[in-house]
């Protein structure tokens, strides 16, 4: 069966972040098109919901579909007056969010962290919310470690998102969890947008657009992802980019919102995560390839930011048996089959 997201739109919803799961999880698919999600949005009595803008959207089911769902996401709803006056929330979405099953995923995005915050699901936890608002929820909430610098907070089974698209970059890191980088990365494809932000990447907050946008970093990024397999250094970085290091540093800083060697550093770990889940070549081979130069770099570089082991990862994410090729093949792609633990 598919897995069942339900999706809450309360009245003040932002019609943009209401629309991001369904958006994401919808383009999930197996290689035969099979959707591995099914996402439904619900309300408060199944009544239309007054948007944050100037219309009303009117959905098809009520707050019972949280009783069934593997994932629940509160979509974007700036904290009400009542909320941020009192702590709690109204009686009738309290009684809602009391049908979540136990074990069910909870999803914030943007300012509905406040109302995890209230029901008390974020008590002892680390969350985010759109950095203009984190101190309130830090002072409306001190049980709650408020973290105004990251895109999310991945605690299990209660996640939270920083502001707009940020939405995305979790949605995506779930259907990464779910069903692994090969299959999250082809919907990233699909919606058009980039296919991983790790969770700890800067909130863009106040970064001015480029007045010079023919001295961009944009292409210097592109051809660093062309050569992961070979050794980078900042000065090659800055030299392709016609800059000084403290030139290029500065402007790829205000642009990606991290440095480069941390950007470059993620998008080899990116790769080497595709690498493990799709295809049968040893760790020492896909160190190589992803310009980490040894295995002992690249298992560094995973228990840093991952926590376990690269083979360790391709265990927990249960890649399947390499499909026949010829013998000797190097690589051979794998393909999930029905059945295969997630």
């Amino acid at each position: 069966m598919p897995h069942r997201v339900a999706v809450l739109a309360l009245d003040g919803v932002l019609p943009l972040d209401l629309g991001i799961p369904a958006r994401v999880f919808n383009e999930a698919c197996e290689p035969d098109g099979t959707r591995l999600y099914s996402v439904v949005t619900c309300s408060l009595g199944g009544r239309p919901v007054r948007t944050h803008e100037d219309y009303r959207i009117v959905v098809d089911h009520d707050e019972s579909a949280l009783e069934t769902a593997d994932t629940v996401v509160l979509a974007t709803q700036e904290p009400t007056e009542h909320l941020l006056a009192t702590g709690t929330l109204p009686g009738e979405l309290a009684a809602a969010l009391a049908r979540i099953r136990p074990r069910t995923r909870i999803v914030s995005l943007c300012t509905s962290a406040f109302l995890l915050a209230a029901a008390g699901l974020l008590d002892g936890r680390r969350a985010t919310t759109h950095w203009a608002l984190c101190d309130a929820l830090a002072r409306l909430f001190p049980d709650v470690e408020v973290d105004p610098d990251v895109l999310f907070v991945d605690n299990g089974r209660i996640l939270t998102s920083a502001g707009g698209a940020a939405g995305i970059d979790l949605c995506l890191h779930l259907v990464r969890l779910d069903h692994g980088a090969a299959v999250a990365s082809a919907a990233a494809r699909r919606c058009v947008v980039a296919p991983w932000r790790e969770g700890g990447q800067a909130q863009f907050i106040e970064h001015p657009v480029p007045q010079d946008t023919d001295r961009s970093t944009s292409a210097t990024r592109q051809w660093a992802l062309e050569r992961l397999a070979e050794p980078i250094a900042l000065e090659d970085m800055a030299r392709h980019a016609h800059m000084s290091v403290r030139t290029f540093t500065r402007r790829f800083r205000g642009e990606v919102g991290t440095s480069p060697l941390k950007w470059l550093a993620q998008r080899r770990l990116e790769h080497a995560r595709l690498l493990l889940e799709s295809t049968d070549l040893p760790v020492a081979r896909i160190a190589t390839a992803c310009g980490f130069g040894d295995p002992v770099a690249l298992r560094k570089h995973f228990y840093t930011y991952l926590g376990l082991s690269p083979l360790a990862y391709r265990r927990t994410h249960h890649a399947p048996e390499p499909e026949l090729a010829p013998a000797g093949a190097p690589g051979r792609h794998r393909s999930r089959r029905p059945g295969d633990a997630m």
